[in-house]
């Protein structure tokens, strides 16, 4: 899984270079039949908090923290190992003024892994 994480953007000239540079993304990965899923996320102003504590289900508008940096999207791929999902992941055009968390997903029988 690689995560994206970067901070809020304006719509720009610079957005839609980078919007660009994620498709070719998007090509190269579905080319190599490596692209799984992937997904921008609604700005961080959209989200919304859900904890359970003593039975209780508390509900907050907003992210978890306040960072410079949330969750984006992500993509999840097909990955040959840790440096392979690297490789890809210095290739998501965040990583040049965010950050990529390269994650890998846990293998389990009932999720067909």
């Amino acid at each position: 899984m690689l995560l994206i994480y970067a901070g809020e953007r304006e719509a720009d000239a610079d957005r839609q270079s980078e919007l660009e540079r994620y498709l070719l993304l998007n090509r190269d990965l579905r080319a190599e039949g490596r692209l799984l899923a992937g997904e921008e996320l609604q700005p961080v102003s959209t989200a919304t908090t859900v904890r359970v504590r003593d039975g209780d289900t508390l509900i907050a508008d907003g992210p978890f923290a306040e960072t410079k940096e949330a969750l984006d999207g992500f993509y999840l791929i097909e990955a040959d190992s840790l440096d392979d999902a690297i490789d890809w992941a210095a290739r998501v055009p965040a990583a040049h003024d965010g950050t990529i968390e390269v994650r890998p997903v846990v293998s389990r029988p009932e999720n067909g892994a």
